[in-house]
């Protein structure tokens, strides 16, 4: 896959685009309150309504605008599409190299916090999947996550990375593991924070604790809380339509999931969903989230990666080393044994205490800790 013109890039939204977004917010036409009490329906009104005055009157976008262009930032045309990344070249001459993969609600904002304490021991890459934030929207159906992952690798190679290592959640966990089992050549270890795959039938007659309460975490997942990815795989433009239009539409949709995947004090194993969105993360960088969503309009792009790749294809074997943290309320959390049927050489294992699905946005100290003691146990 060819990279070519590799350039500096800055992000600077116009005026014009967070005129409009105050305007649109201020003519908002609200559904009528929700019929039971807690999140059961989705966002509770009461809280929708706070949040959006909060973005209306009070977020200021230039603050995490300035803080992205504190960062390297570049653009890469990538088999044919800008593809744009951060890129901070540590200055440790025994420093490795790291690309790190967000996913969907999620973007590089997600790792902002921990790119400059990695930066110690690692040169750091992080881009934007296409069609997501300051990447350019594809225009042909080919951009698989098999697709993502190879660019990724073209991408480090283009930097002069002929060995590297690579890390990603959610979405990102996919691209990481298709990196790994299809680029062994040139990816010599991966660390994942969402550990997906199947359980064993075998085991299902002699289950952990903690196999238990993954099923019933994941039961819940299926029961109530992934009607967003049935409509991202299926119809993908038709839900574009509405999220493109309304920004309260692009907020509910993602602040529903930061409530349902972080540890903002709901039961980890899915029996209850009470907790708050702003125990794990604060409002500023909850609407960090949503206005990069909203700015790039990304709602109906992001969303095709669920079309190309959500549910299809069986995932391949990984050989190549590999760490696997565990936090408590993620979604997928297989255990090691499962786990241990895809991925033939873990060499790193472990649960931590606390945080959820956004890893390193919710607890940032913790992802840099479990990053470095996993790719301790590899050589480049």
């Amino acid at each position: 896959m060819q990279v070519t013109d590799i350039r500096p890039f800055a992000v600077s939204i116009a005026q014009s685009a967070l005129d409009d977004l105050k305007d649109r917010l201020g003519n908002t036409r609200w559904p009528e309150r929700e019929t039971v009490d807690g999140w059961d329906q989705g966002v509770p009104l009461e809280y929708a309504q706070e949040l959006s005055a909060y973005w209306r009157d009070h977020y200021d976008w230039r603050r995490i605008e300035a803080r992205l262009n504190s960062f390297p930032n570049y653009l890469a045309t990538v088999d044919g599409l800008d593809i744009h990344f951060i890129h901070l070249r540590s200055s440790n001459p025994d420093a490795r190299p790291l690309i790190l993969t967000h996913g969907w609600p999620g973007s590089v904002l997600e790792f902002l916090d921990v790119i400059e304490p990695l930066s110690a021991d690692y040169s750091i890459v992080v881009p934007s999947l296409p069609g997501y934030g300051f990447s350019a929207k594809p225009d042909a159906a080919k951009w698989s996550v098999e697709h993502i992952a190879a660019g990724w690798d073209a991408l480090m190679r283009a930097l002069g990375y002929e060995r590297y290592f690579a890390q990603g959640g959610d979405w990102g966990s996919a691209v990481t593991c298709a990196i790994g089992a299809n680029h062994p050549d040139h990816c010599a270890g991966i660390h994942l924070n969402m550990i997906s795959g199947r359980p064993d039938p075998a085991t299902m007659d002699d289950l952990t604790e903690e196999e238990k309460a993954y099923l019933a975490r994941f039961r819940w997942y299926v029961e109530k809380d992934n009607g967003y990815s049935a409509e991202q795989a299926t119809r993908p433009q038709t839900i574009g339509y509405g999220l493109a239009d309304s920004p309260v539409g692009q907020m509910c949709w993602i602040v529903e999931k930061v409530h349902g995947w972080s540890d903002c004090g709901h039961d980890v194993g899915g029996q209850s969903i009470g907790g708050h969105p702003e125990r794990a993360l604060s409002r500023d960088e909850i609407l960090d989230a949503v206005s990069l969503y909203w700015l790039t309009n990304s709602a109906a792009s992001s969303a095709r990666l669920y079309w190309h790749s959500f549910g299809k294809g069986a995932a391949r074997q990984v050989d190549i080393p590999t760490g696997c943290s565990l936090f408590p309320n993620e979604i997928f959390r297989l255990s090691r044994r499962w786990a241990e049927r895809r991925f033939s050489n873990i060499v790193y294992w472990n649960s931590v205490e606390k945080g959820g699905h956004f890893a390193a946005w919710e607890q940032p100290s913790l992802f840099v800790d479990e990053v470095r003691a996993a790719l301790s146990q590899m050589q480049l």
